[in-house]
Order: structure tokens, then C-alpha cells, then sequence
């Protein structure tokens, strides 16, 4: 996507300028970024999901992104031929499925959509089990000491500051996953040759096991592209001489309106994410032959319970009842594997409070937390432990 080029220059000012306000209250995301009418519209639209997401506001993150990007999807005839053709298969279980034959699997994300990491994390257990050893991951910074911790910390990475992305690395370094960064400096071209360099070089020195690589957007595609001539995935496959197996989470998740959402996810309307397969399985992969992934996943509908998307809840994850406090009126309440808070480590979850006469939850797994209240200048107002059985 081609709004991928700013997005490190306008992340890192954004950076430096939130240094004290990690996450941050939906208010303050809107008056800071979305309303800021000395910016352009494109500016306001990143920056504005890009800290929803940060801060846990999954609608927010997902409105914010479409305000300038979404685009009004029509009905296409040749939808119905596709849909016909083809059947709708679990996403996770034929990728793991795929996974056997495959040396290089390159999977995507949209920076704003924590689903997808969320979907990423689905996929670790069992490609472990086939022996994928190694996860490559685009935001990382270089964090010696990751593998001895065992969990992602700020200074990490800029993505990997969300919820979903520290549990995504959490988990993978927990089964035992080497993950590496590959980011590479520049724009455009000279961006996506280094980061293919970076994970060759990498895959040079670490030969032991199958490459799982998480990236951004078309970093993920194959063929020519309009702008880079080529990709990440298409130079790794140069370098490599290795076929990688691509997958594109971006195009058929879903939107914040339904105007905006491509007409085949609602064909398709699973509740969980599909992949698309003829009876010759083969896999859709869309119209255009010249710059592609080999699979295309169409997303699913959030629904959401408890102001958190179900898409959360696994079974080893529940509700847990914030317990309420007096003052402030408003709170952001985050929760930390226990420990972690004051290593600088990134929180399992978020919620908002916006008001106490309502009940209001977290999502956690199993373990010891502690759970971190803030007020509206983001002072500490009180901190309290709890084991989740």
C-alpha cells in the first residue's frame, strides 16, 4: 500500500512526542492527532488508528484509518463466478496444513488491525510443531536481551507497544521461537532490498529450522511492483532461490462500515477467518497475476461482548471484572503479567473507563498480574495484584 512510505517518518515524530503517555485516553488520540486541522486528512487518518491500536480501541483504530482510506466497495458479477468456484476453508488449518511443504512462510498485517496479530499468534503452536524455528518481525528494534526475557518491552519496537502484538511475541518466545528484526533504514526500493538482505543474512547464520516472517502491507507481495520493482518477498525469493508461501491478512478484513468492506467477505461471512480453495486445490489469490500473494485470507465479522471483540477470548483466556475505585470518574486500567510493569514491558490488555456505573472488563489468561489504574494526566492512582485461576 502505497501509505505505507510515510509511516516511519510520522510514527517516529509521534514517538518522541509520546514518550510520557504510552497509552493513551480516546479523547486525547482525537484532539491530538484527528482533529489536529494543521495536518493533512492522511496524516490524521494513520496516526489517529495507529494509536487507537496502540491503546486498544479496535473500533476507533478501524473509523480513523477509513476516514481518509476507506473506499466505497461495489458489487462485482464476477464475485458471484469466484464464490462459486471456490470454498470457503478455515484459514489457521490450511495454512498449518500448507506449512508441511514449506520452507519460507510470509504473512502480513495491517498496522491498525490488532485482529491480525491476534490471528498470527493462532498460527505459532502449530507451526513450531513443523518445525518453524525462527520468526522474523518488521517493527523490532535490535533487543539482545529478548530471548532472555522472554517478553517485548518499549523499547522493542513501535507496534509491538500493542496488546496484541506483545502477546503475539510473548507467545512465540514462550514455545521457543529465535525472533530476529529485519527493518531495514530508507524508503521504497532501497527499503525492501535491506530487509531482504537482513533476513538472508540472517537465514545465512541459522539454519536449523523453518522461517516464519511477519511484515507490513505489500511487503508481503510477489511480482512487480509499481513503485519498488519489487517487494521484500520477491527479492528474498531471488536471494534465496526459495519459493516463499505469501499470505495477504489486508484486503478482505474487515472495515468500519459496511460500505467499505469488499462485497466477497460478506459472501463469504464466516465466522472466522477463510481461506478460498477449488476442488484442484488451488488457492484464490485475486485477479491480479503481476504483483500478488499465494493466499489471500477473507476475514470475519468482530463481535463483541463486554466492549472487548470476542476474537480475544481463547480457552485459556476469560473476562475479568475490573474492580471499581472511587475517583477518578475516568481511568485507563491496564493489565501486566506480573513484574513486567516496572521492566517497561508491554500490557496484556487495556480497557477504558468512561464511567463506574457500568461493569467493565478485562481479557487474561492464566497468571499473576498487576493491574495498573491511571487517571486523565496519566498519574498512577492505584495498582492492585491479582491471580487469574
Amino acid at each position: 500500500m502505497k501509505t505505507t512510505f510515510l509511516f516511519i517518518f510520522l510514527l517516529f515524530f509521534a514517538y518522541v512526542n509520546s514518550q510520557n503517555n504510552l497509552y493513551w485516553f480516546k479523547k486525547d488520540i482525537e484532539n491530538t492527532f484527528v482533529k489536529d486541522s494543521t495536518k493533512d486528512k492522511s496524516y490524521r487518518s494513520q496516526m489517529g488508528a495507529t494509536y487507537y491500536s496502540i491503546s486498544n480501541n479496535f473500533k476507533n483504530a478501524l473509523q480513523s484509518w477509513d476516514s481518509f482510506f476507506g473506499r466505497e466497495k461495489k458489487y462485482d458479477e464476477k464475485l458471484l463466478l469466484v464464490f462459486a468456484k471456490y470454498k470457503a476453508k478455515n484459514a489457521k488449518k490450511e495454512i498449518l496444513k500448507r506449512a508441511e511443504k514449506e520452507q519460507i512462510i510470509i504473512l502480513n498485517e495491517a498496522h491498525h488491525n490488532a485482529s491480525h496479530r491476534n490471528f498470527a499468534t493462532s498460527l505459532l503452536e502449530g507451526l513450531y510443531k513443523k518445525g518453524y524455528r525462527y520468526l522474523g518481525v518488521e517493527t523490532l528494534q535490535q533487543d539482545d536481551s529478548l530471548s532472555i526475557r522472554k517478553f517485548a518491552v518499549q523499547s522493542s519496537g513501535f507496534y509491538s507497544k500493542e496488546p496484541q502484538f506483545g502477546l503475539f511475541l510473548k507467545e512465540a518466545l514462550s514455545l521457543g521461537f529465535k525472533v530476529f528484526p529485519y527493518e531495514s533504514k530508507g524508503n521504497g526500493k532501497e527499503r525492501e532490498i535491506g530487509q531482504a538482505n537482513n533476513i538472508f543474512n540472517f537465514m545465512n547464520n541459522n539454519k536449523n529450522g523453518k522461517m516464519l516472517i511477519f511484515c507490513g502491507y505489500e511487503h508481503a507481495f510477489e511480482g512487480i511492483h509499481p513503485n519498488w520493482e519489487k517487494a521484500m518477498a520477491e527479492r528474498l525469493k531471488d536471494l534465496t532461490g526459495i519459493n516463499p508461501f505469501t499470505i495477504d491478512q489486508t484486503k478482505y478484513s474487515e472495515k468500519s462500515q459496511e460500505k467499505f468492506t469488499e462485497p466477497l467477505l460478506k459472501f463469504v461471512n464466516k465466522k472466522y477467518p477463510t481461506i478460498l480453495i477449488d476442488n484442484k486445490g488451488e488457492i484464490f489469490n485475486g485477479d491480479n497475476k503481476n504483483f500478488y500473494t499465494d493466499a489471500i485470507i477473507i476475514g470475519s465479522y468482530s463481535t463483541f461482548k463486554n466492549g472487548k471483540p470476542t476474537w480475544m477470548l481463547s480457552k485459556a483466556k476469560k473476562y475479568f471484572l475490573i474492580p471499581k475505585i472511587q475517583n477518578p470518574t475516568t481511568a485507563l486500567v491496564l493489565a501486566y503479567k506480573e513484574g513486567e510493569y516496572k521492566k517497561d514491558g508491554i500490557p496484556e490488555d487495556i480497557t477504558e473507563i468512561e464511567s463506574w456505573n457500568d461493569s467493565n472488563y478485562l481479557i487474561l489468561g492464566k497468571g499473576n498480574y498487576d493491574i495498573i489504574y491511571l487517571d486523565k494526566d496519566y498519574k498512577v492512582v492505584k495498582s492492585i495484584k491479582t491471580k487469574i485461576k
